[in-house]
C-alpha cells in the first residue's frame, strides 16, 4: 500500500527508461485506484501491470470490493492472489485463494499465486506441508489450467525482517513446488515460472535467480525505487 500519483509517475518513468524489450518479462502490480495511470503510463512498453488483488466474487453486493472483470476493464495481465498479508491479515485461506485464482482465469489474466511458511511453521519442520497445502488447493481448483498461472515463494519470516533465505534454502523449496506441479501435469510444470518473493534485491538477485527452479522474482520494497527494480531486472538476463 504505496505510492502516490506523483510519486508513481516518477517510477512508471524511470522504469520504462530503463527498460528494453529484450529484457526478461515484468509487470508492476499497484493499487487498485492507480491501474488507470499504470495503463496510461505503460501501454506499448515492454512492461505489464497488473493488480495486488482481487475477489473472488463476480460483482454484486459486495461493496469495496474488486472484481476480475473491472481489473481486466484496465488492461491487467497480472493479479496476485494469495499474498502472506492477505494471509496474515485478512484471515484469506488456501480455499478463498483458488477460487480467487479461478476468477482471474475466467477473465482472462494470470494469477501471480503466493505461497509460503511462517518463521514458527519453518522452525517446525513445517515448510513441505505448509506449501504443498497452499499450492494444492489451487492446482485442485484451477484443474488443466495449471499451465496459466505463476507461482510465487514468499517466505513469510525473511519478508522485512532483515533475515534471509540462502539460495539454496530458496531452491529446496522451489524444487518442492515444481515436484509437485509436475505430478499434477508434467508438461505444465517445465513453463510454470516459480517466482521468489523473500526480499530479493540488486545483490542477491543473480545469486538467487542463477539456481535451476527459481524463475524469477516477486520484488518488494525494491520495486520502489526505478534503479533497484531495473538492477533485479538486468540480473534476470
Amino acid at each position: 500500500m504505496n505510492g502516490n500519483r506523483a510519486a508513481n509517475a516518477s517510477l512508471l518513468a524511470g522504469i520504462v527508461a530503463g527498460v528494453n524489450a529484450s529484457e526478461a518479462s515484468c509487470a508492476v502490480c499497484a493499487p487498485a485506484p492507480y491501474l488507470a495511470q499504470c495503463q496510461d503510463a505503460l501501454a506499448g512498453s515492454p512492461v505489464a501491470w497488473g493488480a495486488q488483488d482481487v475477489s473472488a466474487q463476480p460483482g454484486g453486493a459486495f461493496t469495496g470490493e474488486v472484481a476480475a472483470s473491472m481489473l481486466a476493464d484496465f488492461a491487467c495481465a497480472y493479479v496476485i492472489v494469495g499474498h502472506s498479508e492477505r494471509r496474515a491479515y485478512h484471515g484469506e485461506n488456501s480455499e478463498l485463494v483458488a477460487k480467487k485464482a479461478v476468477a482471474v482465469l475466467d477473465a482472462g489474466m494470470t494469477p501471480i499465486v503466493c505461497v509460503g511458511e511462517t518463521l514458527a511453521e519453518r522452525e517446525a519442520g513445517q515448510t513441505v506441508a505448509v506449501v504443498a497445502s497452499q499450492l494444492g488447493a489451487v492446482l485442485d481448483l484451477v484443474g488443466e489450467r495449471v499451465a496459466q498461472i505463476v507461482v510465487a515463494y514468499e517466505p513469510v519470516w525473511a519478508i522485512g525482517t532483515g533475515k534471509t533465505a540462502t539460495p539454496a534454502m530458496a531452491q529446496e523449496v522451489h524444487a518442492q513446488l515444481r515436484a509437485q506441479l509436475m505430478a499434477k501435469n508434467a508438461v505444465a510444470a517445465e513453463t510454470v515460472q516459480i517466482l521468489y518473493g523473500g526480499s530479493m534485491k540488486p545483490d542477491n538477485a543473480l545469486e538467487l535467480m542463477a539456481q535451476p527452479d527459481i524463475d524469477g522474482g516477486l520484488i518488494g520494497g525494491a520495486a520502489l525505487k526505478a534503479a533497484d527494480f531495473l538492477a533485479i531486472l538486468h540480473a534476470a538476463n
